[in-house]
């Protein structure tokens, strides 16, 4: 072998090994995860498979969103969902998703995906944001989690956080718009059952919040990620059990006040029966807790 030959041999050799480590160091969450369930005893090959399901890389392109933009205070990519009307709310036995009826929304932003612990902790350095409840909170101040929704925040705090990016919490409406389309999707991918490789709820055998940039394959249809699954998300409104009967058909914000707040999507611990689109959480704006976290929004000029 020639000298020139050992040469390429051995800087194909180092670039393979730094490719390797980077892609480690990247999805070092995955890895801590594997070695906790192998030091429970509990690691099995559906498990390895599940989370390497959520990756789905091949689907990256299936959804293109209609425009997007990148905020220049937290980095957050934000795609445009489009005015116009769209159905709001499930038929059938009516409850507290119930009745289904119109609704037009003028154009607006939202995130691609949930505030990140990373993005987060943007706001805390810059002295605006307070931090999440620490004493609970294993994921917030650990490098390897940086990726990982932030949670155990409380609406107060996901209103200050949207604020100082220049952005607010989106209304229920705008939520649901973004999570179903026009077409009244039963969950953001369409109306097929959930499966590990489109969101992270119960089945997905993963029990904690992953990554806000996984699942692709999952993407609503204007390219927002985990809105099923993964954790739940404040929004601005009130919480009403009966608002939906006032029918309120433009650009709805909830009722006037109220003693809890919405919140949408399912969260890892969910089931499939409930991380459909539709489906509305409520709690109090001051409590936090552990599969809460927030995405924000923006009106569009």
């Amino acid at each position: 072998m020639s000298k020139r030959t050992k040469r390429l041999f051995l800087f194909f050799l180092i670039l393979i090994v730094a490719v390797i480590s980077a892609a480690l160091m990247l999805n070092a969450d995955v890895l801590l995860r594997l070695k906790k369930s192998y030091d429970a005893g509990t690691l099995t090959e559906l498990k390895i498979r599940f989370e390497i399901a959520a990756y789905n890389l091949n689907d990256w392109g299936r959804i293109k969103p209609i425009d997007k933009k990148t905020s220049p205070v937290d980095g957050m990519v934000m795609v445009y969902v489009p005015e116009g009307e769209f159905q709001m709310g499930k038929p059938g036995k009516p409850d507290f998703n119930s009745p289904d009826h119109p609704v037009y929304l003028h154009a607006f932003w939202i995130d691609q995906v949930e505030v990140s612990n990373a993005m987060y902790k943007t706001c805390v350095q810059a002295g605006v944001c307070a931090e999440p409840v620490l004493s609970e909170n294993v994921y917030y101040d650990l490098w390897t989690y940086r990726n990982l929704p932030v949670v155990y925040v409380d609406w107060f705090q996901a209103v200050e956080y949207c604020t100082w990016a220049g952005r607010r919490l989106p209304t229920e409406a705008e939520w649901e718009k973004a999570a179903k389309g026009m077409d009244d999707l039963t969950y953001p991918w369409g109306d097929e059952p959930p499966t590990p490789r489109l969101a992270n709820y119960v089945d997905s055998l993963i029990g904690e919040p992953v990554s806000v940039y996984r699942y692709p394959a999952g993407a609503s249809p204007y390219g927002a990620l985990n809105m099923a699954g993964n954790v739940r998300e404040w929004v601005a409104d009130w919480f009403s059990t009966d608002y939906y009967l006032e029918k309120v058909y433009d650009n709805p914000t909830g009722p006037e006040a109220g003693i809890e707040r919405s919140m949408r999507s399912g969260a890892y611990d969910a089931d499939a029966n409930e991380i459909y689109t539709v489906q509305r959480y409520k709690h109090e704006p001051q409590s936090a807790g552990a599969s809460r976290g927030f995405r924000c929004a923006a009106s569009a000029p």
